[in-house]
């Protein structure tokens, strides 16, 4: 008997291991921890120009070199640090993509502050649920939205870098902000139920 393979969305299904397992257990999943939110606006901010996969092959690399993503280890990090880091051929050496790591930190560090939880920051501006798309084709998935729009401003009044609209809807699909999955890919009903 003839094993059925699982329908994904286009992209999960016509890429390599690393993407395939992204799809399938994290892209969609609503994510509520901060260090983990932390983590995937830095490799999103890290992806500006690049494909995802680039940034997904080289996140190992960026969890050694940024601390875990721990934000309060990153936001002391000095010039001398930042040097260092450019020399890493692990991560996207990119002056201004570091630079923004760091200032990033910084400013979840305050946010963290002002809300109690960059989480309880982020989750409102979806009214603290994920929107649940309802799309069919690829081509249909928009790369921003009114969500993103209003995040993306809020963000760099606050400092932020590396946080326009396309870049914050990125993050807010692969935390689960918005579910984007296709409507007939396996995951869609799992990242469709209540968290």
């Amino acid at each position: 008997m003839a094993v059925k393979k699982q329908k994904r969305c286009e992209w999960g299904d016509r890429a390599d291991e690393l993407m395939i397992a992204y799809h399938d257990t994290e892209w969609g999943v609503p994510v509520h921890d901060d260090q983990k939110q932390f983590e995937f606006l830095t490799l999103e901010s890290a992806q500006a120009g690049l494909s995802w996969a680039t940034v997904l092959r080289k996140r190992e690399n960026y969890r050694r070199a940024f601390a875990q993503f721990d934000p309060e280890k990153v936001a002391r990090f000095t010039a001398k640090k930042i040097e260092k880091l450019l020399t890493d051929p692990g991560i996207i050496r990119n002056r201004l993509k570091v630079n923004a790591a760091v200032t990033n930190a910084r400013c979840f560090l305050e946010l963290q502050e002002e809300f109690g939880s960059f989480d309880r920051y982020i989750w409102g501006f979806v009214d603290g649920r994920p929107k649940q798309n309802r799309i069919k084709r690829m081509k249909d998935i928009p790369a921003t939205s009114k969500e993103s729009d209003a995040l993306s401003k809020d963000l760099k009044a606050r400092g932020f870098k590396f946080v326009g609209s396309t870049i914050v809807y990125a993050h807010m699909q692969a935390v689960g902000m918005v579910n984007d999955h296709l409507v007939d890919c396996f995951r869609y009903k799992f990242c469709s139920r209540p968290k």
